[in-house]
């Protein structure tokens, strides 16, 4: 399997190259990338583990989906991708806002991303791919927040930023 490229950028998130997802993990350069949350009618997160067999963070919780932009691709479209490629589901999309974030791993990779953050909606059962997720469930905004405080190290560190944004967003923003 050919490995993926991400997308360079710089601060105002203009691409200024291409290179291997993980020499860009590597040298923790700064690269776009995106974060969904799938919500239901209930106003719960849909969380999901990741999959045992994860190069990094197996079996921690994390949002909905993540990961990164193709060339050419617009954020909408790498969401909707990413999130039927894991989640097995197609939701409507909306950007909620982007940040820059630096979190570095336990095994010397770091994640230094532009990550635009997008919502959606849905309410039945997701058909997950075994080889991305591991398990998946629905909680409340207020008890993954709480959660978070209790048990931190069975959710991605990049999940612990982003919810904390999130939450923050939807402090001050009616969606």
């Amino acid at each position: 399997m050919i490995e993926e490229n991400v997308i360079l950028v710089n601060q105002n998130d203009e691409q200024i190259g291409l290179m291997p997802k993980l020499e860009a993990h590597e040298k923790a350069l700064l690269h776009r990338a995106f974060s969904v949350f799938i919500l239901n009618g209930k106003n719960e997160i849909m969380l999901q583990q990741r999959a045992r067999q994860k190069y990094h963070s197996p079996l921690l919780w994390t949002n909905t989906c993540c990961s990164h932009q193709r060339e050419g691709e617009s954020n909408i479209e790498a969401g909707s991708r990413r999130l039927f490629e894991e989640m097995g589901f197609k939701a409507d999309l909306k950007e909620l806002f982007h940040f820059i974030y630096k979190a570095p791993f336990d095994n010397g990779l770091t994640e230094h991303e532009l990550d635009h953050v997008m919502i959606g909606y849905y309410n039945d059962n997701p058909a997950i791919n075994r080889d991305e997720v591991e398990d998946w469930k629905w909680m409340k905004i207020e008890d993954v927040k709480d959660d978070i405080e209790k048990q931190p190290e069975i959710y991605t560190v990049w999940f612990k930023i982003i919810f904390d944004e999130f939450y923050h967003y939807l402090e001050d923003h009616k969606i």
